[in-house]
């Protein structure tokens, strides 16, 4: 009972009572502006302390033509540089795995990170790209990441939930406390909790609805999406033995 209450408590984000009313609208199917290529200081940039995203009833149809969607979606390296996902996804018929982290105060964030580290050997020697991104800005990620750690070079930032929205993740109060699929943290206490070593709440975005948002898996060849898994609800991550099949053609073990 105590290591329950003990991983509720993680679970918890701050000033979750502070939250403003959410305005739930569904997902942008159209492409979405994107801001000029230039270096952009993350540190002085204003982002939006609360952007309304769609609700827990989002669609789990993903559109034939979402990696065109998707690639004009600009987020930021973990340094603080902007990037089209068109540039990370490729234009060769080469794999990635993309994978959309929650916010980057989230222990099960943490978690999923921990676990993609711990594979990424095995993505490499496979020829396949690892895209993870998270939600916050680039200072938080790098939080995580010299913290966790994880490597820098194929983290990115979504402080406003671009790429999130485009591929209709869910978001809301529902989907991130309530939903049954929720309970598959507890079985992975200890994975949490060594992932948790070096945790810090300080990762946690400004923008605090952003802790209501989950997150997804997908793999693209090229254009060509070849799976998609939306996360049903806080720590429903998609199994990486499903990914390898797909992407790798090899267990993980």
């Amino acid at each position: 009972m105590s290591s329950i209450s003990s991983l509720l408590t993680l679970l918890s984000p701050p000033s979750l009572t502070n939250l403003p009313p959410f305005q739930f609208r569904q997902p942008n199917p159209l492409p979405v502006s994107c801001p000029p290529r230039v270096r952009v200081n993350t540190r002085t940039t204003k982002f939006p302390r609360f952007i309304p995203r769609a609700s827990s009833s989002s669609s789990g149809v993903v559109p034939s033509n979402i990696a065109d969607v998707l690639g004009e979606v600009t987020i930021f390296t973990a340094a603080g540089d902007p990037v089209l996902f068109r540039d990370l996804l490729g234009h060769t018929q080469g794999i990635a795995v993309v994978a959309l982290l929650r916010h980057f105060g989230c222990v099960c964030c943490w978690e999923l990170a921990s676990s993609l580290r711990d594979v990424k050997a095995r993505f490499d020697a496979a020829g396949v790209k690892l895209i993870a991104v998270g939600v916050g800005t680039p200072d938080k990620a790098q939080i995580l990441a010299e913290r966790l750690p994880f490597p820098m070079d194929c983290l990115y930032a979504d402080p406003t939930r671009k790429a999130y929205d485009v591929l209709g993740l869910y978001f809301g109060l529902g989907r991130t406390f309530f939903n049954p699929a929720s309970t598959k943290v507890f079985s992975r206490f200890d994975a949490i909790q060594k992932a948790l070593k070096n945790y810090t709440i300080s990762a946690t975005p400004d923008d605090r609805s952003s802790v209501l948002q989950q997150g997804g898996m997908f793999i693209f060849k090229g254009k060509e999406l070849l799976y998609a898994r939306k996360d049903e609800g806080t720590g429903d991550h998609a199994p990486l033995d499903d990914v390898f099949e797909v992407c790798c053609k090899i267990p993980v073990s």
